[in-house]
């Protein structure tokens, strides 16, 4: 049995890499932040798959509830007869628009706690239930390759979790655990307010300048992070991976 933690999985991109990693056989621990209705709709589709699914509710931003995460997630795999996970996704999020010269401290300390301080601090507490040989993917943005006003903090942090996914590989390399990090372009979700879907004038401006001529589906996020976790994938290592359909090029 192959078994996946995902941050953030109730919805958008967390859930659509959720299903295509049953699709393909594994099995599913994922969070949520305080909707219960969306996770229980999840673990009954995944279950419909045939895979075993939990959802766990978790705020990626308070590091002082990841001890008691762990603990929740041993006794998960303990009830599925394992002792060990073998891939993790950091993929929670939110998104904040604001301009760098309006950017408030809260705000920078909000992106700053969900997107970098709480991924770094989360791996490390998962770790010891991580199998030798797993994977680790990081998520991060096609903002920190290219410049789009109004995403300075936000890209920033994606730009930390970059640097930090090549120490992580380095570092847990000789446990045979492969570190990469997935860079999605805008996609059509509610993230950040569901601008890219519901907006037609931001969705017409993202085809316009994507080589392959519209803005990302969920599914185009979903079948990349199915496709870099899976063994097939196994030598690609301490990358970045931009899954924007050339967006800016």
């Amino acid at each position: 049995m192959t078994i996946a933690i995902i941050t953030g999985g109730s919805r958008g991109l967390g859930r659509n890499a959720a299903l295509h990693l049953a699709k393909d056989g594994v099995d599913v621990v994922f969070t949520y932040r305080s909707n219960l209705t969306e996770a229980q709709s999840l673990v009954a589709e995944i279950e419909a798959l045939g895979r075993k699914a939990v959802g766990l509710p978790l705020d990626v931003g308070a590091v002082g509830t990841f001890a008691a995460f762990a603990d929740k997630v041993k006794e998960t795999l303990t009830a599925w007869g394992y002792e060990r996970f073998d891939y993790l996704v950091n993929n929670a999020g939110i998104g904040i628009h604001a301009a760098f010269s309006e950017t408030t401290e809260a705000q920078f300390d909000e992106l700053m706690n969900i997107h970098f301080k709480g991924p770094f601090f989360l791996t490390q507490v998962l770790l010891p239930l991580m199998n030798d040989g797993g994977r680790i993917l990081n998520v991060s943005t096609g903002l920190s390759r290219f410049s789009v006003p109004g995403y300075a903090a936000y890209a920033s942090m994606k730009g930390a979790m970059e640097v930090l996914t090549r120490y992580q590989a380095k570092e847990l390399g000789a446990r045979g655990i492969a570190v990469n990090i997935l860079a999605p372009g805008a996609i059509e979700t509610d993230f950040g307010g569901g601008r890219t879907r519901d907006n037609a004038d931001m969705n017409a401006f993202v085809a316009k300048n994507t080589a392959l001529g519209r803005a990302g589906l969920p599914d185009d996020i979903g079948g990349a992070v199915a496709a870099i976790l899976s063994p097939r994938s196994g030598w690609i290592n301490a990358q970045r991976i931009e899954a924007s359909g050339g967006m800016f090029l």
